[in-house]
C-alpha cells in the first residue's frame, strides 16, 4: 500500500512515524516526491493543488486531514465517485471545544473591554454577568458542536443550538431549519459557529443574520472563513450591532497583512489553530479506514458529496 501525504501547514514527519508504527508495510510518500504516480493507493491531504488528485490513476480514496472537506471541492478536477473521508473527532473535538470555551469566556468576562482599559491605564471594574443569565447559541450540532454544547452547559450558561435536523441533545433548546433560525438568533448573546461549509451555508454570517441578534451580541467563528461576509461583519462591529468577534478562519489564508481585521479594535484573530492535526491522535482513524478500504468495507467519516460533508 502506498499513501501520498500533502499539506501546506502540517509537518509530515510525525505522520510518517505514527503510520510506520501502525502499518509497517505502508509506503509513505510526501508530495512532490511521489515516485510513480500509478503506485499511489491513498491520498492523505489538506488543500491539495488543483489537479493533483486527478493525476493519480490508481487512487482508491481521499482521506482529509481535517473535519472539513470543502477544500477538496474547490478542485474542479476532483475525481468523480472517489470515496472521501473526513476526520470524525480524532482529537479535534476537545481542541475545538477548548477554543470555543476560550472565545465565549473572553466575551462573557469582558476581557475585550479589560484589554482596552489596560492599554489606556484605567483601573475599572465592569459589571459581572452570571452564566445562567447569558445564552450561548451554537450553529451546527454535529460531533464538534455537540461536544462544545455539553461542555458549555457544565459551565452554567444557557445553551441553544441550530442545525439542519434535530439532534436530541439533553439540557438545551434546539432549533431547526429556516423557520428556526430567527427565534434562535433572537435569544443568542454569544454566537458560536460550528457549521460545515456547503452551498447552503456559504455566506450565512451576513448582515441579515447579524441584524437578528440582540444588539451588542458577540461572534466566535471557528468553522470556515467562507461562512462569513467580511464586509458585513465590519459594518456590524462599527455600528455596535455586534460587540466583538473572535475569528480563527478566513476566506483567504494566510490573512493578508493589509486586511482590516488585523487592526480592528473589536476583533481577536488567530491563524486557523482551533483544531490542529495531531498525528498521534488522528492516526488511529486513518489506519482503521485504510484497513476497512482494503477489506472492501465502508470507511468511517465517509463524505456525502450531495450534502458537502
Amino acid at each position: 500500500m502506498v499513501v501520498l501525504f500533502y499539506s501546506d501547514i502540517d509537518d509530515p514527519t510525525p505522520w510518517r512515524a505514527a503510520l510506520a508504527r501502525a502499518l509497517p508495510e505502508l509506503d509513505f510518500r510526501v508530495w512532490p516526491d511521489i515516485g510513480q504516480a500509478e503506485e499511489i493507493d491513498y491520498a492523505l491531504v489538506w488543500k491539495p493543488p488543483t489537479g493533483m488528485l486527478a493525476s493519480l490513476p490508481r487512487l482508491r480514496a481521499i482521506l482529509s486531514l481535517g473535519a472539513g472537506v470543502d477544500h477538496l471541492f474547490l478542485d474542479e478536477r476532483l475525481p468523480e465517485g472517489m470515496p472521501i473521508t473526513r476526520m470524525v473527532d480524532a482529537g479535534l473535538a476537545p481542541q475545538m471545544s477548548e477554543y470555543a470555551l476560550y472565545g465565549v469566556l473572553h466575551f462573557h468576562r469582558s476581557m475585550d473591554q479589560y484589554a482596552h482599559l489596560q492599554r489606556t491605564a484605567q483601573w475599572k471594574q465592569l459589571p459581572a454577568v452570571a452564566p445562567s443569565q447569558r445564552t450561548i447559541g451554537i450553529m451546527g450540532l454535529g460531533v464538534l458542536g455537540g461536544d462544545f454544547a455539553c461542555k458549555a452547559q457544565v459551565m452554567g450558561w444557557r445553551v441553544s443550538g441550530w442545525s439542519r435536523r434535530a439532534r436530541g441533545l439533553e439540557g438545551m433548546t434546539e432549533y431547526q431549519g429556516e423557520a428556526g433560525l430567527a427565534p434562535f438568533l433572537a435569544a443568542t448573546q454569544i454566537l458560536v459557529n460550528f457549521l460545515p461549509l456547503t452551498q447552503s451555508t456559504q455566506g450565512i454570517l451576513n448582515a441579515r443574520l447579524f441584524a437578528q441578534l440582540p444588539r451588542g451580541a458577540y461572534l466566535v467563528n471557528l468553522a470556515r472563513g467562507g461562512h462569513l461576509v467580511e464586509e458585513d461583519l465590519l459594518a456590524a462591529l462599527d455600528s455596535g450591532q455586534l460587540g466583538g468577534a473572535m475569528l480563527d478562519v478566513f476566506a483567504r489564508e494566510p490573512l493578508p497583512g493589509e486586511h482590516p481585521f488585523w487592526r480592528h479594535p473589536k476583533i481577536v484573530l488567530t491563524p486557523h489553530i482551533a483544531g490542529q492535526a495531531i498525528a498521534e491522535l488522528m492516526v488511529e482513524q486513518v489506519v482503521d479506514n485504510i484497513r476497512r478500504l482494503e477489506r472492501g468495507e465502508s470507511p468511517t467519516g465517509l463524505v456525502d458529496r450531495r450534502r458537502g460533508y
